[in-house]
């Protein structure tokens, strides 16, 4: 396994402001928006946007852009050592699937961020290679991050002729979007992982399964460099998700039982779409439970889109609407400000690694 601190060194020298251990925020489209972007970023981690076409992905670099520039007027000291060439101290996420090559292209180089996670492609490793090599044309320095869920895809990107520059390792845990059905767990996947892309000289990324203090250390543990958190930050202040949602994300125990992967409600919200190889993670609900007990889709449908009609009501056991979250959502407690959460895990995660150190 490679050296933590040559991992680490690598990511620091593309993003000097960010602090050990790394804490990201996953691009999770609708709701990982400039604020809690931003505010990630500022407190050491990583924050990515979620690109959700051209015009809003404009609209929210540009956001991210004067927030930035109003917390150097204000001599925010969370921004030293901030400055990149240029570059935006933040992230852009896209679906592969989804979105359009050219719009994705046209934002990168209008607004240079850091760095580009690329997920869920429908034409494979070539697809990919595309899109590398039309974000490193548009912007040099921006850095190029793959997320994926198995090993093979893992090691084909490392060994094409564009390896991207960070990779990001997702166990099943995850919330959202992840494998189907030759997906595995975190802990399984990360460190084989980590060997098989050890001559690669890769930064990796652990997602799935990573709420706190403690799953950093796992993570760090076995291979990743950082971490990436989604449903941690679901109960973000900042986050673009309605109070019922967070209500529910907070109030939500026993991960394993009380979600599940399906792509019930993809079809409910009309999201549909996906590649086959890819489904989400969602906290069960009455549209769950009603269609694993025969209710038919037209009448799901309908009372789906009545639930959307009574606002923060639509969320909860009892509720209808979408919940996606990952299987450590019995790990989130409570709704806090971005910053807070990024700088807590943090801390709590440099605890257990000197507690662990007076150990051995």
């Amino acid at each position: 396994m490679l050296s933590l601190s040559v991992t680490f060194n690598k990511l620091s020298q593309a993003y000097p402001w960010i602090a050990s251990p790394l804490i990201v925020l996953a691009p999770m489209r609708g709701i990982a928006g400039p604020t809690l972007a931003v505010a990630v970023s500022q407190a050491g981690g990583l924050g990515f946007i979620a690109f959700t076409g051209k015009n809003s992905g404009l609209e929210d670099l540009e956001t991210a852009s004067q927030l930035l520039r109003g917390a150097k007027e204000q001599d925010d000291n969370s921004l030293s050592g901030i400055s990149i060439g240029g570059l935006l101290p933040v992230g852009l996420g896209f679906l592969l699937w989804a979105d359009d090559l050219s719009d994705a292209v046209e934002t990168v180089e209008k607004y240079r961020p850091c760095a580009v996670w690329l997920f869920a492609p429908r034409g494979g490793q070539e697809e990919l290679d595309q899109w590398t090599l039309g974000i490193r044309a548009a912007s040099p320095k921006t850095q190029v991050w793959i997320q994926f869920g198995t090993i093979g895809e893992a090691t084909a990107a490392a060994g094409s002729t564009s390896p991207p520059d960070v990779v990001v390792i997702q166990g099943t845990e995850a919330g959202g979007h992840g494998r189907a059905h030759d997906g595995i767990g975190t802990i399984t996947l990360l460190p084989e992982a980590a060997d098989a892309l050890r001559s690669s000289g890769i930064p990796i990324i652990a997602a799935g399964g990573i709420a706190d203090g403690r799953g950093v250390v796992a993570a760090l543990s076995l291979g990743a460099s950082g971490v990436a958190m989604g449903t941690r930050f679901l109960a973000a202040s900042e986050a673009r998700v309605s109070k019922g949602y967070q209500r529910e994300i907070v109030r939500v125990a026993d991960g394993a039982k009380s979600t599940t992967r399906t792509t019930l409600y993809n079809r409910l919200r009309g999201t549909v779409g996906w590649p086959e190889e890819f489904s989400p993670r969602m906290v069960k609900n009455r549209s769950w439970g009603d269609s694993q007990a025969g209710v038919p889709f037209d009448e799901l449908k309908r009372l789906y889109d009545e639930a959307g009609k009574t606002g923060d009501a639509g969320w909860g056991p009892e509720g209808r609407l979408a919940t996606y979250a990952g299987a450590v959502v019995g790990l989130v407690h409570e709704v806090e400000d971005g910053k807070v959460i990024v700088k807590s895990v943090r801390e709590e995660a440099k605890s257990i690694t000197e507690a662990l150190s007076t150990s051995f």
